[in-house]
């Protein structure tokens, strides 16, 4: 895993370890939302706002099962497709270069994995190249098309192997696409994993080498990793776990430990609420992409209204209009959340873990998320 210190900005004055660090002004309200989650069955939240009136951070829940401790507001998690908007940002930079055009065939810079040459590099980043996701597919009628362990007790046997990305592209071109190129939408971690590997060919250097040269450094991002196979977390972190059937019987794994390369490029992050707060705040302002760029990345398309890696969510005109995001979830054991307005101005970012509670914390999940993210970018209203 890259050395963190390397990461150090000297023009940040922000400690992220220290534990005295102002949270801001008193937010009973964004307290009680996230302690949805924990009531939800999430063992623990860290949570990262800023708006107009500053910035705040807080947590519920526990850092570990058994024990007391919140969970820090300045921990390091597993973010899993988090990872996706960073990949996008940097094949977008290449196109900006005029080093890579968007509507280029694939093929023509990865010759050697025979790929469809209808598809194009767009069709990557938006998830409409129908190919088949490395990490298994549900059909229409329910069932599961499985591929590389990414659930139940083959995971957590196998969560701490190193996987190639060719080998997960192997997979993922063993089995038939889902749909012609171009023609539909199904998310599917392959896209994300073929663009790592676009950028590694046209950039003449590693995906880690060269996300950390074009965004973790300038951004001075110093507790995010991508592209790496460290199973470890870095202190401080709390601690997700699994809940799975081996057999007849329920069983819990402390899942802290896993490794990232599972998800080249798609959701290899390992990252802080603070650093996707200053990722996600560059990226909409500006900072990271040329205009035309920028918009043709925030362009919904299809009914989940899919960008070019961000995710486009109408929240009404009483709850803040629009917003961009993009969450993830590890496996097991962690989730994140990344929320921005169009300017930049006003973020939510968090990291979440899960942990042995008997019902799924993701049936309860979406109500508890809708309540928080209008809780956080509806307007506030005028005193009168």
């Amino acid at each position: 895993m890259t050395d963190l210190t390397d990461l150090t900005d000297p023009a940040d004055p922000a400690d992220p370890t220290d534990p005295t660090a102002a949270t801001g002004p008193d937010r009973p309200e964004l307290q009680k939302a996230i302690e949805e989650f924990v009531d939800a069955g999430f063992a623990g939240i860290q949570m990262r706002v800023h708006d107009e009136r500053g910035e705040w951070v807080g947590s519920a829940g526990v850092r570990e099962l058994g024990g007391s401790a919140e969970p820090s507001t300045d921990g390091h998690f597993w973010a899993g497709s988090v990872a996706k908007p960073f990949t996008a940002t940097a094949v977008l930079q290449l196109v900006a270069e005029e080093r890579l055009g968007l509507d280029a065939p694939v093929a023509d810079h990865l010759p050697e994995l025979g790929l469809d040459r209808r598809i194009t590099v767009r069709m990557l980043l938006g998830h409409t190249s129908g190919l088949f996701n490395y990490t298994g597919e549900y059909g229409e009628d329910g069932t599961l098309a499985p591929g590389i362990p990414a659930t139940g007790k083959d995971w957590v046997d196998n969560r701490l192997r190193t996987y190639g990305p060719r080998e997960l592209i192997a997979l993922a071109l063993s089995e038939p696409a889902r749909f012609e190129p171009g023609t539909d939408f199904s998310y599917s971690n392959t896209n994300y994993t073929l663009a790592g590997l676009l950028i590694e060919r046209i950039a003449g250097r590693s995906y880690a080498e060269e996300v950390h040269h074009r965004i973790l450094r300038p951004l001075g991002l110093r507790g995010t990793v991508l592209g790496g196979s460290d199973a470890g977390l870095p202190e401080p972190h709390a601690h997700g776990y699994y809940r799975y059937q081996d057999g007849d019987a329920w069983k819990v794994a402390d899942v802290s430990r896993q490794n990232p390369s599972l998800l080249f490029a798609a959701g290899d992050a390992m990252t802080t609420t603070r650093d996707l707060h200053t990722f996600f705040s560059a990226l909409n302002v500006g900072e990271l992409l040329p205009a035309p760029l920028l918009a043709e990345m925030r362009t919904p398309h299809g009914e989940l209204g899919y960008g070019l890696g961000v995710f486009v969510q109408d929240l009404g005109p009483d709850h803040g209009g629009t917003v961009y995001h993009h969450n993830g979830g590890a496996p097991g054991g962690y989730g994140a959340l990344m929320y921005s307005t169009p300017d930049g101005a006003k973020t939510l970012t968090a990291g979440l873990t899960t942990g042995d509670a008997p019902t799924d914390p993701a049936r309860s999940f979406p109500a508890a998320l809708d309540a928080l993210v209008k809780q956080v970018f509806t307007p506030a209203r005028p005193r009168t």
